[in-house]
């Protein structure tokens, strides 16, 4: 009686996984019954299909992509995360043009795409560390300096970096700043204020002609730090010139062999750095230091523009510590966002 009960239970629509995997089996239904004994769904969306591979390899292989013609190989890894927009709007024109060929095509894409960044999508967030860090290109052109100085320090951090201070701004940073930072250098258009003892402060010379890099050990009560803070010369993307970076990538070079010499294990390196962890560029840095954003972050935490953030050029990478946590902190009146992490010093326990 009860086999009985179930099988009429089931012929009038079931409950349970049986009525779900009948739901899904009418939706299926509707999306490819029109589809159904039609050849053409194999010769149909061919295009697609082949734009389809062509993003699949944009993104497999951006590495391969040359500079030579207007750095289009830094420019597309600068915004190598958004291609994965352009995957739904394939598999929705597939759907439209009722291409079997171009929806199986269309898996290729999804599957780099997620093997490239699928792991920004989790979080990674611990709740240990014992040094909270932040930076923030404060923009020259600021109208409230005073409000953004507070904005940083009520983050919590205990080191702040900021970079392109101007000298009319500096003394209202410093005044800001004062009550929550006992020490605090600002080498050109760079700063560090921090809660604990500097030393062997200095600037950078990062081939530019003027000062936008500094070093400062930090004596932390885990021990002492390295700290660099940098502020790299902006890209453009020009119609004659595509995408100009050449000074940039020549000041990369030159931090990264300035941080290669550093004789401190722990190093950290705070600062607008005018590129992705993608982008080839800056390797001279990338490849001796670790984003904390990747390795304790959650999501892709862009920083720019603090409108509408399209990329992480807001960098706060480490060597010798322990990421914790990453975040990006709330607008101020700069058009990028603070950036902030919380480090584990003392990786000894």
């Amino acid at each position: 009686m009860a086999q009985q009960a179930y099988l009429e239970e089931t012929d009038n629509g079931g409950s349970g996984p049986e009525r779900r995997g009948s739901r899904f089996r009418r939706l299926l239904d509707r999306l490819t019954g029109p589809w159904r004994g039609d050849p053409r769904i194999w010769r149909r969306g061919l295009v697609l299909a082949a734009l389809a591979l062509v993003l699949a390899l944009i993104m497999l292989m951006h590495s391969r992509i040359p500079n030579a013609i207007g750095n289009l190989g830094s420019l597309t890894e600068t915004f190598l995360p958004w291609l994965g927009l352009l995957v739904p709007v394939l598999l929705v024109l597939a759907f439209v043009r009722k291409s079997a060929t171009a929806l199986i095509a269309v898996i290729l894409p999804a599957v780099v795409w997620l093997n490239l960044f699928g792991g920004l999508l989790t979080d990674k967030a611990g709740a240990g560390g014992d040094l909270t860090v932040a930076t923030h290109n404060v923009n020259a052109d600021n109208p409230d300096p005073s409000e953004t100085a507070r904005d940083v320090a009520a983050s919590g951090a205990d080191v702040v970096a900021l970079e392109e201070l101007t000298s009319a701004a500096v003394p209202t940073y410093e005044k800001a700043l004062a009550g929550t930072y006992e020490y605090h250098s600002v080498q050109g258009t760079v700063g560090l204020w921090s809660k604990y003892p500097l030393s062997g402060v200095g600037p950078v010379d990062i081939k530019l002609g003027w000062t936008r890099a500094m070093r400062a050990t930090v004596t932390t009560p885990e021990g002492q730090v390295a700290f660099y803070v940098a502020h790299l010369p902006s890209v453009r993307v020009k119609m004659e010139a595509g995408f100009t970076a050449r000074q940039r990538d020549k000041s990369a070079d030159a931090l990264g062999e300035a941080i290669a010499h550093e004789p401190l294990e722990r190093v950290v390196l705070l600062g607008d750095l005018n590129g992705t962890m993608n982008d080839r560029a800056l390797n001279a840095v990338t490849s001796q230091l670790r984003s904390t954003q990747g390795a304790a972050g959650s999501g892709f935490g862009f920083s720019w523009p603090a409108s509408f953030p399209m990329a992480r050029i807001d960098q706060i990478l480490v060597k010798g510590v322990e990421p914790e946590s990453s975040w990006t902190l709330p607008e101020t009146g700069s058009d990028h966002l603070p950036v902030a992490a919380r480090l584990k010093v003392d990786t000894s326990s």
